[in-house]
């Protein structure tokens, strides 16, 4: 048996090995979250990343909830005000092996709810890029917006709030953003963007236009992107993918293996927006 692997799934890393690179991952992405006027703070037994000026989650969620239950509980419900506090209507919370196994149920009593499950993915098998991307540049960020904004059911505002946090990444040498030029029409066929900290890549966005999926893109993309991040530093390269989904299958072919698993709850706070 791998030492390195859990017995109860030899498939993903043993707890003490996944908790260890869920810490490292979760600093990043707290890290990445908070470009360029994110806030990161400790709120009870969570580590907290808001940034009023990002509208998805990756920029405002709590990670690596670690106490006791009740500790945990109370951390719960001071999200809650936290979140609301921040002007955001939902809080999020990504549940990883940083976080105490009884969650779920302290979750469940709470109010919250489990929204997606997600597969923590390490880069393990370079590939090469199969279409020629390129550095994003300031006149392709509205139609990165536009890519993300369809991809997340964001409004017109939420779009041109994106655009104002693309501008602050592309002045960050920390971060990666590459795009694929589509060949038939003057827009970007797909994106892809990154970040490195303290020797972690991550890759965070990946979007391809419905009409051009299929083609290559999105690995050219990745695969560009996981060079950028490596030639920024990175000693490992992680993503997330919803579990069991197309995301995961297309991750694998990336040369992504899943290394522990991540659930997200959420719990909406409109009620508490002064």
């Amino acid at each position: 048996m791998d030492p390195l692997h859990d017995p109860d799934d030899e498939a993903l890393l043993d707890p003490r090995q996944a908790r260890e690179l869920a810490g490292l991952v979760e600093n990043a992405r707290l890290a990445s979250g908070a470009i360029r006027y994110g806030r990161i703070a400790r709120v009870g037994a969570a580590t907290v990343v808001l940034n009023r000026d990002d509208p998805l989650p990756s920029g405002n969620h709590a990670c690596g909830l670690w106490g006791t239950l009740a500790e945990v509980a109370t951390t719960l419900l001071t999200l809650e005000r936290s979140f609301a506090d921040a002007g955001r209507p939902e809080a999020v919370v990504y549940a990883s092996p940083t976080t105490v196994d009884e969650i779920e149920g302290i979750a469940d009593d709470s109010g919250w709810r489990a929204v997606e499950e997600k597969m923590a993915l390490l880069h393990r098998i370079p590939r090469s890029p199969a279409v020629t991307t390129r550095p994003a540049e300031d006149a392709d960020l509205p139609g990165i917006a536009e890519l993300i904004g369809d991809d997340a059911g964001l409004s017109d505002a939420g779009e041109r709030r994106v655009v104002r946090v693309l501008a602050h990444r592309a002045e960050d040498p920390r971060c990666v953003l590459r795009v694929v030029d589509d060949p038939e029409f003057s827009r970007i066929s797909g994106f892809c963007q990154g970040f490195v900290e303290n020797g972690v890549g991550l890759v965070e966005h990946v979007v391809v236009r419905a009409g051009r999926r299929r083609r290559g893109v999105g690995g050219s993309l990745v695969a560009a992107a996981v060079s950028a991040l490596r030639g920024g530093g990175a000693r490992m390269v992680v993503g997330y993918g919803d579990e069991g989904s197309a995301g995961e299958r297309f991750a694998e072919s990336c040369g992504f293996e899943g290394v522990y698993p991540v659930t997200a709850y959420a719990r909406r706070v409109d009620e508490l927006l002064d």
